[in-house]
């Protein structure tokens, strides 16, 4: 993903999002992948994590209608999974929030998306009207009590420790996977920038020859580098960690899945003060709306906006953990 972001920040989004959610799929039981995989495998699967939709148990199902908005690569989906709260349908008592598995003919499409980034994700609303699901299509990830629900039917299915790990660092690292990618191939537009423009002052040489932009694409260099190498580092300790929890059984820790999302976040700001040295120094002319190192600034500071990536709120949670104090949010 990092390398097809390096050439367009838009498209591995939405490949890395639709391909990474069949992680969420998996969680499903036998006969619900079976139906959803179907002869070819062919998932492709975007999904909002804020809860949108409204669900009440009906017939050996739930009935859900509702609405979510940023549903990345919802236009080439066979499916759709939507973040749904569900309640008792006469007590009105919440039941929990699942991540309910819709058919592509089950919602419809309505372009919102006009933003000042990442144009190119066709991140819309996804909108249902009323739609049936069988109660397998549901895959629970808070209780009534908003307590994380950690043992999915899927769990027996698959034995790769992958898919008994956290959900939410291996979601976001697909985000952190794209910022590096995307920065990487900023850089690459830097340094052509450097070695063909030239200085506005005497001696009017190239800018790849002056020590002050020397200096800049080395600190934009490192700091992508070691994005880079922190992303690669955290994945290597997932996967130990979740080795760990399956061979020993021992409850995964709430507060390493804030530490790892932390890590994370970290990455896409190394990313971010990266492009946006870049942006800052290559000239005004990167500020054009043709630009494609201002639309890889753009696109960052787009992708900093997610709910996900708040550093303050995912540092404080991790603390207040680390402290023996409930997290105050999701992340």
């Amino acid at each position: 993903m990092m390398a097809v972001a390096r050439g367009c920040s838009e498209s591995a989004w939405v490949l890395a999002l639709t391909s990474g959610h069949t992680v969420l799929a998996a969680q499903l039981s036998e006969n619900a992948q079976r139906e959803v995989f179907g002869a070819t495998g062919d998932l492709r699967a975007p999904g909002v994590g804020m809860p949108g939709g409204v669900g009440v148990p009906s017939n050996g199902g739930y009935s859900v209608k509702g609405a979510w908005d940023y549903a990345s690569g919802c236009d080439l989906a066979t499916h759709f999974f939507g973040s749904t709260l569900v309640h008792d349908p006469e007590t009105k008592a919440p039941l929990g929030n699942a991540w309910i598995l819709f058919d592509r003919d089950q919602f419809k499409i309505v372009d919102n998306w006009n933003v000042i980034g990442m144009q190119g994700t066709g991140s819309r609303r996804v909108v249902i009207e009323d739609a049936f699901v069988p109660a397998d299509r549901a895959l629970w990830f808070l209780d009534g009590q908003g307590r994380p629900v950690r043992d999915q039917p899927g769990h027996a299915l698959h034995p790769n420790p992958m898919y008994h790990g956290w959900l939410a660092p291996l979601l976001i690292s697909e985000v952190a996977a794209v910022s590096v990618g995307a920065a990487r191939g900023a850089l690459d537009i830097y340094e052509e920038i450097l070695s063909n423009k030239k200085t506005n002052f005497p001696p009017f040489h190239v800018r790849s020859r002056e020590w002050e932009f020397q200096q800049h694409f080395g600190e934009a260099q490192a700091l992508i580098d070691t994005a880079e190498a922190a992303l690669l580092k955290l994945t290597a300790d997932y996967m130990d960690l979740a080795r760990q929890h399956v061979a020993s059984g021992t409850p995964l820790e709430e507060e390493m899945e804030r530490r790892l999302i932390l890590m994370e976040q970290h990455v896409i700001r190394l990313a971010w003060d990266a492009v946006e040295l870049m942006f800052r120094t290559a000239g005004t002319s990167a500020a054009a709306k043709s630009s494609p190192l201002g639309r890889a600034l753009r696109n960052l500071a787009v992708i900093r906006t997610h709910v996900t990536l708040q550093l303050d709120h995912t540092a404080g949670n991790a603390g207040r953990l680390h402290f023996g104090l409930p997290p105050l949010s999701r992340f």
